[in-house]
């Protein structure tokens, strides 16, 4: 890609409540953070993002996967989107569905994961299912990941990790909770490297530059 203006544009993809584009926004409102989103795109029509997304007059749009034979159709019906809005970049934010990389967003896709990958990650693992999983296994520490998305669940190389401390009395909940507050700080963190261009991708390694760019 050509340099990045101060400002990045973004399409955000859900699948529920739209907790960390609902931040994004406001930070973005704020002047604290330097993104437009420019779509939000939904797998599931009843998310709660969408209205969220409404409400701040974004673009939305609903892409069901079951109105897709394959996941490569899929892919290409949700990049298709991102790619008639012209964004810079797509976070995906509580997207559930396997929506495969085309080329042409090689290393411009990024998501969050609610723990330490390659920690308790993978197909199926989500929500409440990553905290208990925690739990039951008896792990100390989780956290949160940030990392470019490739064609495997929670696989693509890791940008950030922010470590959040497992207590005795823990429920998923308690824990969900917390793991949260980090995930507020850590994907507009990710974002503001990626719009100051710091952020340099080589095969699986994830560098990030200091000073200006």
């Amino acid at each position: 890609m050509s340099s990045l203006p101060s400002q990045i544009s973004l399409a955000v993809l859900i699948s529920g409540g739209g907790r960390s584009l609902e931040n994004m926004l406001q930070l973005a409102a704020e002047g604290n953070l330097p993104v437009e989103v420019k779509l939000v795109v939904s797998s599931n029509p009843k998310a709660g993002g969408l209205k969220i997304a409404e409400q701040a007059g974004i673009p939305t749009a609903v892409i069901d996967r079951k109105s897709y034979s394959s996941d490569q159709d899929y892919g290409q019906a949700v990049f298709d989107a991102c790619r008639q809005a012209e964004v810079h970049y797509v976070a995906m934010a509580g997207f559930l569905k396997l929506a495969p990389v085309p080329d042409d967003f090689a290393g411009r896709v990024v998501n969050i994961h609610p723990s330490l990958i390659p920690a308790f990650c993978g197909q199926g693992m989500y929500g409440q299912r990553v905290h208990q999983a925690v739990i039951d296994y008896g792990a100390k520490v989780t956290g949160v990941t940030v990392h470019f998305v490739d064609n495997q669940y929670d696989h693509g190389p890791i940008i950030w990790q922010q470590p959040v401390p497992v207590f005795e009395d823990d429920t998923a909940e308690t824990l969900a909770a917390r793991v949260f507050e980090t995930e507020k700080d850590a994907y507009p963190h990710v974002l503001k490297l990626l719009a100051a261009g710091k952020v340099k991708l080589q095969d699986r390694r994830v560098t990030i530059t200091k000073g200006k760019r």
